[in-house]
């Protein structure tokens, strides 16, 4: 590496000395010439310090040769060795190559001397069978044994039964044919004599024998003969139940309103238990899985005789004739209340009267209904345990047909084919879903209407005194609602809940709430009439009531933790699939939450209406007289000199006089309406009452602006406190109304350093006036 750098050194060099040359050929004058000079000795000196340190450097390179040349001689030595090592092994290669031939030769006549074997055993076994078969099916007819031959002959490859080796030795004198022939002729006999021995055995009702021949048909590769004919077997068992349910008692069709849901049902527990039973034997001689076959076999039954149930029901008890009844049913009572409603609030009729509504006047409607409520009720609880054991049977089905043990839920399963499929699935979707729908819907809205016709006087709940007073309706159409509920809840079908749940929404909202707005829509006159009252408040605590029931009636079936969350537990998960469970509740949760606002809004139109026409009237007299004679601008020593000149008449002061005569004025007022209203109704009334009354002492307060004096205003705030607090009774929702007034009593009435606080903003307080109204309030009093 140093030489090389020496020499390019060296060439750059020449290269230089050329150009100097050429440059001292061009030279012009004597400068350039000197110049010239200069560069060359420069570059001589260059030059030779080259040439010194590569002569200096020929001694390092010399002994690096030197070390080169040796490591060449000892490479060349290991060279000859390894060839000479190399002929050494290649005669022992050449032998081991020899050896591991010879060894893959034995290995290879081994595996064959093996596999001949295998063949030889093999076709010995397939004599045997073969033999075997022949012979018991010979003078000892052993039936068993010769399907055991057959088994073990299945295990031989077909393709070893019909080798030129097995033709050639295993037919004999006694059994001349060829193996595959014999086994053929040998299967296909003693598949006829145990379908003879079965059909036999089945005639006979010999279980122990059915069982026998049926566990034979596997062995001899007629499993699906076998399981075709079980099938039959135990169809026929299900047709011959069904066939006796369905003769029962005499007379109990007429007698048992739930007769052919019970029967029904008791074919769906007697497949079930056959399947429960028989699964085991034949999942163990027919293998795992099999078990289907025989269930559609069975359900094939079961959409025989299950629709010959239906047919039969439908028949006996004119379900079609009804459904066509209840479509063309009128609710003329609904109707007519709704062709022309009077406005305001319809007073209550009184028990025993002849008003419409009453239950003397509607008598005559009910005993002349086309349609028997009882019928009607009857069809929808038979419907529903159909339709329940149906859900039950399906489950059961699927969890039949599962080919693995892992199973979250049963109710999370899909419903299996056989039963998607299946002509009684069309059936109970035609004959019993499509009619439930029509029918709870005429039941949910005929409660309705029928609860109305026999309305009665208000009553306490359920006896309960702690209740408000309601009409009986609510407890009618709630307790019809619930039921109705309940019944197609327990079905377990989506598609009988969710029209359920639509229809009674649709009702409560379009039927119910309208006929109890009827009852309200009659004009009260001025003052405080008792019926009139009397009228909102029921009217008002039935709406409220029968939110509440429907709240608690949703709340069976939604978790409270988890209401409004599309949630569900209890019946609802226990019933449906996690997703059928959430679209459930998700639908209960709108019926109740629309139903509550629904009530919420007729409730506040009708207090409102009621406040308007009856309440407000009344407080603007109370306020009147309460505020009579006072006088806001008196000074202190004016108000002094009253007092004295009061005194002197033999009179005495009563600083609360505005609080005492509107107390007295409130409570005449307020009392007969607490204690006919329910305490959330009652609530309501006070919030518009308190917002009104916060509206009118807020202008009372403004009036006298300027023109009241200091004492003035401090016996105002005295006297709006007072008033609030009757009003408010300790509750700080309704105190809340007047934090304007409040408010502006409160700055009116400061001391200077407290108001120079709120100025600088240092009173840490939540204000509801403005800046500009906190100024205003400052400045009331006049200087």
């Amino acid at each position: 590496m140093p030489s090389r750098t020496l020499r390019q050194e060296g060439f750059a060099t020449v290269l230089d000395t050329a150009q100097i040359s050429f440059s001292i050929r061009d030279a012009a004058s004597l400068t350039d010439v000197r110049a010239s000079l200069a560069a060359l000795h420069a570059r001589e000196s260059a030059v030779t310090s080259s040439l010194e340190a590569l002569l200096a450097s020929q001694a390092e390179l010399s002994r690096d040769l030197g070390r080169l040349d040796d490591l060449h001689n000892r490479l060349v030595s290991q060279a000859i060795a390894f060839r000479g090592l190399n002929d050494a092994l290649a005669s022992s290669a050449d032998t081991a190559a020899q050896l591991s031939d010879g060894v893959n030769n034995l290995d290879l006549e081994k595996h064959n001397v093996q596999q001949t074997l295998h063949v030889v055993d093999q076709v010995t076994e397939l004599k045997a069978c073969v033999h075997g078969a022949v012979g018991s099916m010979g003078a000892p007819q052993d039936w068993e044994m010769a399907a055991t031959y057959m088994a073990r002959a299945s295990k031989i490859p077909s393709t070893l039964i019909r080798s030129k080796f097995a033709e050639d030795m295993v037919p004999s004198i006694e059994v001349p044919n060829t193996p595959w022939i014999t086994l053929g002729n040998a299967r296909e006999g003693l598949c006829q004599l145990f379908l003879r021995e079965f059909d036999e055995a089945a005639k006979e009702g010999d279980s122990v024998r059915v069982t026998r021949v049926f566990k034979l048909f596997p062995l001899i590769g007629c499993g699906d003969v076998g399981l075709d004919v079980y099938g039959r077997y135990v169809c026929q068992g299900v047709a011959s139940a069904a066939r006796q349910m369905l003769k029962g008692i005499p007379g109990a069709k007429e007698d048992d309103e739930l007769f052919y849901a019970r029967a029904i049902t008791k074919l769906f527990e007697h497949v079930a238990l056959i399947i429960d039973r028989h699964r085991g034997l034949v999942e163990q001689h027919y293998g795992e899985g099999k078990m289907i076959n025989i269930i559609r076999r069975l359900q094939a039954e079961v959409d025989v005789q299950g629709g010959i149930i239906i047919d039969t029901w439908s028949e006996e008890r004119g379900v079609s004739r009804k459904v066509t009844d209840i479509k063309s049913y009128a609710f003329s009572f609904i109707a007519q209340s709704f062709l022309a409603p009077q406005k305001g609030f319809a007073r209550l009729p009184r028990m025993n009267s002849l008003e419409l509504g009453s239950a003397d006047n509607s008598r005559h409607s009910l005993e002349d209904e086309s349609i028997s409520m009882r019928e009607v009720d009857g069809l929808l609880s038979e419907i529903a345990l159909m339709l329940e054991k149906w859900s039950m049977y399906s489950r059961f089905l699927a969890l039949q047909s599962q080919t693995t043990d892992v199973v979250a839920s049963a109710v999370d399963l899909p419903a299996p084919g056989v039963v998607t499929e299946s002509g009684l699935m069309k059936k109970i979707s035609s004959q019993l879903i499509a009619p439930y729908d029509d029918m709870s819907a005429f039941v949910l809205r005929r409660a309705v209407e029928r609860a109305f016709q026999l309305d009665e006087s208000p009553f306490k709940p359920n006896g309960d005194s702690a209740l408000p007073l309601i009409i009986s309706a609510v407890d009618d159409v709630m307790y019809v609602v619930s039921t109705i509920l309940q019944k197609s809840i327990l079905t377990s079908q989506r598609a009988v809940v969710t029209p359920v749940i639509l229809n009674a929404g649709r009702v409560l909202s379009s039927d119910f709430i309208r006929m109890v707005q009827r009852k309200m829509d009659e004009s009260p006159s001025r003052g405080i009439p008792d019926d009139t009252t009397t009228s909102l408040a029921v009217l008002s605590n039935s709406l409220d009531v029968a939110s509440e029931y429907l709240s608690r009636i949703t709340a069976v079936y939604l978790s409270p933790s988890e209401k409004g969350s599309g949630t569900a537990n209890n019946l609802l998960t226990t019933s449906f699939s996690n997703s059928d469970a959430v679209v459930l509740a998700s639908n209960l949760t709108n019926l109740e939450l629309s139903f509550s606002i629904r009530t919420s809004e007729v409730i506040s139109e009708k207090l409102e209406m009621f406040f308007n026409q009856v309440i407000q009237p009344s407080l603007q007299s109370i306020l009147r007289d309460a505020f009579r004679d006072v006088n806001y601008s008196l000074t202190e020593a004016q108000a002094a000199e009253n007092l004295r000149q009061i005194e002197d008449d033999g009179e005495e002061e009563m600083p609360d006089l505005v609080q005492r005569r509107f107390e007295l004025g409130w409570t005449s007022l307020i009392k007969p309406i607490e204690r006919w209203m329910a305490p959330r109704v009652f609530s309501r009334l006070m919030d518009i009452i308190a917002r009104y009354l916060s509206k009118v002492l807020e202008r009372r307060t403004w009036s006298y602006s300027r023109r009241i004096s200091a004492h003035g205003v401090f016996r105002m705030e005295r006297d709006f406190t007072g008033v609030i607090g009757v009003i408010a009774r300790g509750d700080y929702r309704v105190r809340e109304l007047f934090t304007r007034v409040t408010q502006i009593l409160m700055v009116a009435n400061m001391e200077d350093e407290e108001w120079e606080e709120i100025v600088e903003g240092d009173v840490g307080m939540q204000w509801v006036l403005t800046d500009d109204e906190r100024r205003r309030a400052r400045n009331l009093a006049r200087e």
